[in-house]
């Protein structure tokens, strides 16, 4: 099977499959240059309210092929931090499911999501430091933020795998699921969060990313939106809300 990404959409889920099994979901040229245009498309769909990216088979994603990275240039990296932005741009929650290796260039697209769930035997490693590639400056401040300046300095240093109940404890993953039970509690917690109003998560997205200069707009949104009004009657009259922003 040639690599490729495969994208579906089920009750306001996207599903983002990274496929390349033959090389462990490595992330060919092509499927670098193509994730942008892939997020762009569900980004623009209304009936996308949640983002799940995952791997196909029993891993996440081994990283960038490496075969690639003989060819002169930097184009991979350049391909890859496009890809990586353009998936921390997402406007609407984002969740890595991951299995077995996140690594490379796999760890980075797990980092540029909002959250991360993975099941247990996952590995987590930033690989640079084996090939000799400088780190992009913003995928090291992505790291950074996400699991201290410390942790980041051990992972890009050493370039060393880490297990799953390490990755939790640093922050790196949000939650740990044992194996057989990953899918079922992704698909339970995207259905709450499809559930939930999209003004405030995309709010909040920016807001916990460090824009400082949206408030007037959010505020703006919100009075324009009616999901204040319709969140309120809900938990008044007891029922579950129906929230219509973004749709």
């Amino acid at each position: 099977m040639e690599p490729q990404l495969k994208d579906s959409v089920t009750d306001g889920i996207a599903t983002v499959v990274i496929a390349n099994p033959a090389k462990r979901n490595a992330m060919s040229a092509g499927m670098w240059r193509a994730l942008p245009d892939v997020l762009e498309r569900l980004a623009a769909d209304p009936e996308v309210r949640v983002l799940v990216l995952t791997g196909e088979g029993d891993t996440f994603c081994a990283g960038a092929d490496i075969s690639a990275l003989r060819e002169p240039g930097d184009e991979q990296q350049s391909l890859a931090v496009r890809a990586e932005e353009a998936l921390a741009a997402f406007p609407k929650p984002t969740l890595a499911a991951v299995r077995g290796f996140c690594v490379g260039g796999g760890s980075q697209l797990a980092a540029a999501c909002d959250l991360r769930f993975a099941e247990e035997g996952a590995r987590f490693g930033v690989t640079p430091a084996k090939l000799g590639i400088v780190y992009p400056s913003s995928s090291t401040r992505r790291l950074a933020a996400l699991v201290g300046p410390s942790a980041a300095k051990y992972l890009l240093f050493s370039g060393e795998l880490i297990d799953a109940e390490r990755a939790l404890r640093t922050g790196l993953v949000d939650e740990l699921h044992p194996a057989g039970g990953l899918d079922k509690r992704v698909a339970e917690f995207c259905r709450v969060l499809a559930s939930r109003s999209l003004l405030t998560q995309a709010a909040a997205k920016e807001f916990a990313d460090g824009r400082t200069d949206r408030e007037a707009h959010w505020a703006e949104q919100a009075r324009g939106s009616g999901d204040t009004a319709e969140g309120v009657a809900a938990f008044l009259e007891r029922r579950p809300p129906r929230f219509t922003y973004g749709i």
